[in-house]
């Protein structure tokens, strides 16, 4: 029951009482009724005013009350002239403006984070409470390899390798690299923010490729050129004087000239592999761009399996050719510089699957324009995978660090994408996608 109603239930019943009290001396004393009557009249006038008095604060609490139910901060009260009422009403009016500011306030910061995460070119990961994917941006879609659209639900741990076990693992203020088969690298860091008072974590993948791409480079320049600079020098100056000392073979006994003549041989011929070796960074460095014009992929493929072909029935390799039509396969790029990239791409599945024999397939399409070469050899292990197209860096006995530096730097200056990745069957495969 409302106030409202109580107070009209106590009111009635009395001024009903007191009006038939009032009735009952109307005959003995005239006056004394007119008296009381004039008396109940201004009481009820005074009432009702104290009534109405009494109930406005009361709707003003119940539409306020409604007001703030319904989140609506723009509705405000006139004053109404009554002091206490007046006080009410100006502490109300400035509560609701002071929450309309807030709201407002907080609605433009709300569009402006969200527009900065959606405009970042780090990938950011939002995890609800469970520590599952709540949201994430655009380039955070593109580093994961997956939809926006379909990454909300997901846990982090149950993404694809490497992202999985990393950021599975990861925690905050401990960021981690992150090396993707297509030779990105990333860095993922984890930090926390408070929502409705709990902890939650979001993700932060920064892409340092292009940085660490680039401080390679300038770092394995200046080191090739130094090397280049003193040991063609040096070897120079030592093929000059060995040559030199060729003319005093017949100068020698007949018996001694056969060994003089080999030791210089084989010095010479040492001095000129160190000089090819070290050609072979240099040409690393001063890798020119590419010349595109028509190249017929196919043609090239087909030229690559005839010259391995000697090495390969050596170790018992078949290969399974696997192209998009008999044609050619045309796309404007550097022949020479392709040939490079495909012939080491094919020489490290052979050397991958090693004398046991096995099985490399050669694989083209049409639509999208793309290339892959597989092999069944030994896959990759998580801890070669993270350190492929590293400089300098190489899994054989010997090996110099440098081939697929090589392939890399060619097919990123055609703008072609690639990578290099074991599956889910067994096959360890480079696919190459040809349209920049």
């Amino acid at each position: 029951m409302t106030f409202r109603v109580r107070l009209l239930l106590f009111l009635l019943p009395l001024y009903g009482v007191l009006f038939a009290l009032a009735a009952q001396v109307r005959t003995s004393s005239p006056a004394l009724f007119l008296t009381c009557e004039l008396t109940l009249v201004a009481s009820s006038v005074l009432t009702w005013q104290l009534y109405r008095a009494f109930v406005r604060p009361v709707r003003l609490i119940e539409a306020g009350t409604a007001a703030l139910q319904s989140q609506d901060f723009s509705l405000k009260f006139k004053p109404v002239g009554q002091p206490e009422l007046d006080q009410l009403v100006t502490v109300y009016n400035r509560m609701l403006d002071a929450l309309r500011q807030e709201r407002v306030s907080q609605h433009e910061q709300s569009v402006l984070l969200e527009r900065l995460i959606a405009a970042s070119p780090a990938g950011i990961l939002l995890l609800d409470f469970d520590g599952k994917i709540a949201s994430a941006n655009a380039a955070a879609a593109r580093a994961l390899g997956q939809p926006a659209s379909g990454l909300p639900g997901q846990p982090v741990a149950t993404l694809p390798a490497p992202w999985g076990p990393v950021l599975g693992a990861l925690t905050a203020g401990q960021p981690q690299p992150v090396r993707l088969p297509g030779g990105q690298t990333y860095r993922a860091a984890a930090a926390h923010f408070l929502d409705r008072g709990f902890q939650r974590r979001f993700v932060v993948l920064e892409e340092l490729t292009q940085e660490l791409r680039q401080q390679e480079k300038q770092t394995y320049e200046q080191l090739i050129r130094l090397m280049s600079h003193e040991v063609n020098n040096s070897i120079g100056a030592v093929n000059s004087l060995l040559g030199s000392f060729q003319h005093y073979a017949p100068q020698l006994a007949p018996d001694d000239r056969a060994d003089y003549a080999e030791g210089l041989a084989v010095s010479i011929a040492r001095n000129t592999q160190l000089a090819e070796f070290i050609g072979r960074y240099a040409r690393l460095v001063r890798l020119p761009p590419p010349v595109r014009l028509p190249t017929d992929v196919h043609a090239l493929l087909r030229d690559l399996g005839r010259l391995l072909a000697p090495q390969s029935a050596a170790q018992g390799v078949t290969w399974h050719w696997q192209l998009a039509h008999e044609g050619p396969l045309l796309l404007p790029a550097d022949a020479q510089q392709l040939t490079q990239a495909l012939l080491n791409i094919a020489k490290n599945a052979l050397e991958a699957i090693g004398p046991g024999g096995g099985h490399v397939w050669v694989r083209t399409m049409a639509q999208p324009l793309s290339l892959s070469i597989a092999n069944d050899g030994a896959p990759l292990s998580p801890e070669v995978s993270q350190r492929l197209f590293t400089p300098f860096f190489s899994t054989k006995p010997g090996g110099q660090g440098i081939g697929l530096v090589l392939v890399r730097d060619i097919l990123l200056a055609h703008g072609f994408s690639f990578r290099l990745e074991s599956e889910a069957d067994g096959r360890t495969v480079f696919a190459v996608g040809l349209q920049p």
